[in-house]
């Protein structure tokens, strides 16, 4: 923990007084363009490996990149989604999955999860992917896993379409979706092109949409 506080003080000290413009804007407002669902893993950081101001991106973090389809008991990050959606009015929302995600290897093992309950119902959100993986051959545990990664993204894509604000803001096409795998170890990103229903790296396709 003291490395946390002597990191505050350092942004305090250090940072903070370089970009006290932008942070009295911020404190006004904010008008993020892009919401952004990835891990909690703590390898994954959204505004590091994207470069990102703060404000720039909304973000939803959790176990496995999910978001649960709509449902009569909305939760938190179903209020995240339409606040973002309906409120701040963002164009693009990114789900993104990554390389050696322990939620997916969990998944993909069939480990045991008695001791963990709570996580076991949230990765139940996962069982459309689960399925389809499943039913593929794959040679190794660590490509079963890679695969579920993925079927997870498209997973969670189709969920997010069933909130009425994300469907609505897709009818009136100011909305678009992407679907990213990032790879920790190389840096790189591969993002669904929803044409070929294939991740492609997203260096070589920068304009590729999920939807």
């Amino acid at each position: 923990m003291q490395k946390v506080i002597e990191g505050f003080l350092k942004f305090q000290k250090d940072v903070f007084p370089e970009r006290t413009q932008l942070f009295k804007q911020l404190a006004q407002s904010q008008s993020p363009k892009v919401l952004f669902v990835t891990c909690s893993d703590s390898r994954v950081v959204p505004e590091l490996f994207t470069q990102q101001e703060p404000g720039d991106l909304f973000v939803i973090r959790n176990a496995g990149n999910i978001v649960p389809s709509y449902g009569p008991e909305p939760g938190g990050v179903s209020a995240t989604v339409e606040y973002a959606v309906a409120v701040l009015k963002v164009t693009d929302i990114v789900i993104c999955g990554h390389s050696n995600c322990g939620a997916m290897s969990a998944i993909s093992s069939c480990q045991n999860m008695d001791q963990l309950p709570a996580v076991a119902h949230w990765l139940r959100y996962s069982d459309c992917a689960k399925a389809i993986v499943e039913a593929q051959s794959h040679a190794t545990q660590h490509e079963k896993a890679d695969a579920l990664v993925r079927q997870n993204v498209i997973a969670q894509l189709a969920n997010i379409q069933t909130h009425p604000s994300v469907a609505v803001a897709l009818a009136q096409h100011r909305l678009n979706l992407h679907g990213w795998v990032y790879d920790i170890e190389n840096g790189v990103i591969d993002a669904l092109d929803g044409a070929s229903k294939t991740f492609v790296p997203l260096s070589e396709n920068r304009q590729v949409v999920a939807t």
